[in-house]
């Protein structure tokens, strides 16, 4: 968490008349009314990106709001400011930013779900996302293996599964040489497989899992690797096959 980033948010929230109160927030035009940390969210965070400040100052203020209520919500209207007229966002200060909290010792469903719903999924972004909160640097989270950068790489990975796989391969490639991220690279794998907009190469990701060391009662690992040696890209194009893979590595 920056606690800078979250001083200024409370600071600005409280310009706005909303203060923190026992088991939520409240306003100031109906302070006995409690607010959830989702209603300020939805209320005020787009109206962060209306500030008198560079477009870096008010992105970095939506940071600390999100530290403050760890509501997806306030990702959205990032991704919209992104999107909007004044767009787009600096990208060094928006990638540090979700780097930063990847890499925090707590909950970032958040992040990971904004990541993956709204930036991998799509086409337009997910290339420059990836690079920018792991793709870029993963030659440094092998090398240097700290625990925050593990748990970027980890979460990173995890809701990888829509990102192009000429895009994220290298990179899978890379983390391949640090043991303590292949559970996620599995899990990345198999996302790739599952998911909606799952991507994947199935020839090279089932040498990818092969290379995996992998306790071997890893729960369906023996039936990603046979959908994937049988050519099947992804569940939602071919139906049947991850239950018949299951059914008979049973």
């Amino acid at each position: 968490m920056d606690r800078g980033a979250v001083e200024a948010a409370k600071r600005w929230l409280a310009d706005q008349g909303i203060h923190r109160a026992a088991g939520g927030w409240v306003s100031d035009d109906e302070p006995d009314v409690p607010l959830t940390a989702d209603q300020v969210a939805h209320a005020r965070a787009g109206d962060v990106f209306a500030e008198d400040l560079d477009a870096a100052d008010r992105l970095r203020l939506a940071f600390g709001l999100l530290d403050l209520l760890d509501e997806y919500w306030v990702t959205c209207e990032i991704r919209f400011a992104h999107d909007g007229a004044e767009g787009p966002l600096p990208a060094d200060v928006l990638w540090d930013g979700y780097r930063r909290r990847l890499e925090a010792d707590r909950d970032a469903e958040a992040v990971t779900y904004s990541l993956w719903v709204d930036w991998f999924e799509d086409r337009a972004t997910s290339a420059s996302a990836f690079a920018g909160v792991l793709g870029d640097d993963i030659d440094r989270v092998v090398t240097e293996g700290s625990d925050g950068l593990l748990r970027r790489a980890r979460r990173v990975l995890e809701c990888s599964g829509p990102v192009p796989w000429p895009v994220k391969e290298p990179a899978f490639r890379t983390a391949l040489m640090l043991p303590a991220l292949h559970p996620a690279l599995f899990h990345a794998l198999r996302a790739g497989f599952h998911d909606l907009y799952g991507d994947l190469e199935p020839t090279a990701a089932a040498a990818l899992l092969g290379d995996l060391d992998l306790p071997a009662e890893t729960r369906h690992l023996a039936a990603l690797r046979r959908v994937l040696v049988a050519g099947h890209r992804n569940h939602h194009r071919s139906p049947g096959a991850w239950d018949e893979a299951v059914r008979a590595c049973a």
